[in-house]
C-alpha cells in the first residue's frame, strides 16, 4: 500500500519539471540562459526535443510486434521505459516554450474541459463552430 506522502511524490509534475530542468542544466549549463538571448537557437532547441521525443516513440513502437511479416515478442517493459523517455523530452520542450507545470496542468484542465464541450455541443458529429468571434476556441484557453 501506497502512503500519501509516496502518492504526493509519485504525482508531483513540478518535481518532473525541476528534476528535468536540472539534468538538461547538467548536460548544456547555459541552455536556459542561451535560449532566453537567441530565438533560433530556442527554436533549434524546441526541435531537438522533438526530434528526440519522436524517436522514443518510435522505439515504443518497436517494441510492439507491428510487422506482419516478422514474428517477434512485445515488450511491454521496454515500452514503459521508452514513454518515461518521452516524457524527460516532452517536459524539456515545456520549459523550452515557457511552460512551467502549473502552466500544464491549468492548460490542461482547461483543453479538457473543452474537449468534453466540443463532443457535448456536435464536435463529433462536424457540428461545433471552433471559431467565435473571430478566434479559435483552443486560442480563448491562453486568453483566458
Amino acid at each position: 500500500m501506497v502512503n500519501s506522502q509516496e502518492r504526493d511524490k509519485h504525482m508531483d509534475l513540478k518535481r518532473i519539471f525541476e528534476k528535468q530542468i536540472e539534468l538538461n542544466k547538467r548536460i548544456n549549463p547555459k541552455l536556459y540562459e542561451d535560449i532566453q538571448n537567441d530565438p533560433e537557437l530556442k527554436r533549434q532547441w524546441f526541435l531537438n526535443f522533438e526530434l528526440a521525443m519522436r524517436q522514443e516513440s518510435a522505439e515504443a513502437i518497436d517494441s510492439l510486434n507491428w510487422k506482419w511479416w516478422k514474428k517477434d515478442e512485445e515488450d511491454w517493459d521496454n515500452i514503459k521505459i521508452e514513454l518515461v523517455d518521452i516524457l524527460h523530452f516532452w517536459v524539456s520542450m515545456c520549459t523550452i516554450a515557457g511552460l512551467s507545470a502549473e502552466d500544464v496542468v491549468e492548460l490542461y484542465f482547461k483543453k479538457n474541459q473543452l474537449n468534453h464541450d466540443r463532443q457535448d455541443k456536435g464536435y463529433k458529429e462536424g457540428n461545433y463552430e471552433k471559431v467565435k468571434d473571430g478566434v479559435e476556441d483552443n486560442k480563448q484557453l491562453i486568453e483566458s
